[in-house]
């Protein structure tokens, strides 16, 4: 993937697809993508594009899987990025050896290997990696991870902190899953019927939850029942400080509304509103999309 942000790409591009082509393989693609401008960070965009190349590539190929090359040190990274954003379970399970995204099914079977291990292995194979310019621009927080804060911790903690990390990320990881499943469950249990009359509230693609159902929820599943929430109303998956507004929203009739979430989403809560199904009425939390 050539994601065009440094003034030689296109010739590293060419280059790695002609080693790949030495190597045996088929079919090599290279595919220039456009890495979108706007309120995402430089990464995170960069990611963006390329997980759309990829997508493109296994609909063209047929290919049932997508193998990427992070090793234990990218999963150290990881798990400090999430602890220094202040995130919960899902950050601390770094990122995962399988994971289906967009139809898509993607390995990491490097996540047990140093970086370390990886340029040994290129230098047996007589291979010569390409470094990337940007993983030494410390003004990204990545790099800035990866050149001074794990080396700081490695000096000062002692022992194998990216080792320990990246089991930190292993431990995480199931238990994280479990959770996300669960409140999968419950997010249906508390979702009320589609086409529910509740006053004042006229789109059809708003977001109906049993409000007493959804506060009496354990706090692990509560809190990603609403963020499950405000992404089915069309928003995006909200921080802390929202996600904790939300949760007292959904609790306390003292608190005014409505509640604004990141995504333009807003948060209403509605009382003795009818089932349509059980006749039972029920206080409703709203979540409806503000957007045309």
């Amino acid at each position: 993937v050539d994601h065009g942000l440094q003034a030689d790409s296109a010739e590293v591009a060419a280059s790695t697809a002609e080693t790949l082509t030495n190597l045996g393989l088929h079919p090599v693609l290279t595919e220039r993508v456009q890495v979108p401008q706007g309120s995402m960070g430089p990464e995170m965009a960069a990611r963006t594009a390329r997980y759309a190349a990829f997508k493109k590539a296994v609909e063209a190929t047929g290919a049932r899987a997508v193998l990427l090359g992070h090793t234990l040190d990218d999963q150290a990274e990881t798990v400090l990025l999430g602890l220094s954003r202040g995130s919960g379970t899902r950050s601390l399970a770094g990122m995962p050896p399988v994971r289906v995204e967009g139809g898509v099914t993607y390995l990491r079977p490097f996540l047990g290997l140093r970086r370390t291990d990886m340029l040994d292995i290129c230098d047996a194979e007589t291979l010569t990696p390409w470094i990337d310019p940007t993983n030494a621009d410390q003004s990204l927080m990545r790099a800035r991870i990866r050149h001074s804060v794990l080396p700081y911790l490695e000096e000062h903690i002692g022992g194998d902190v990216a080792r320990s990390l990246a089991r930190t990320a292993a431990v995480a990881g199931p238990d994280a899953d479990y959770l996300d499943e669960q409140a999968r469950e419950a997010f249906e249990r508390v979702l009320l019927p589609a086409g529910t009359a509740v006053r004042g509230i006229e789109r059809e693609d708003a977001v109906l939850l049993d409000r007493a159902q959804v506060a009496a929820l354990h706090p692990a599943l509560r809190l990603r029942v609403l963020a499950a929430a405000c992404k089915a109303a069309g928003g995006e998956n909200p921080g802390f400080e929202r996600l904790q507004a939300l949760d007292s929203f959904t609790a306390e009739y003292a608190v005014a509304g409505p509640v604004q979430m990141p995504g333009h989403v807003s948060a209403y809560r509605r009382r003795k509103i009818v089932h349509p199904a059980t006749g039972e009425r029920l206080d409703v939390l709203v979540l409806v999309p503000t957007r045309p």
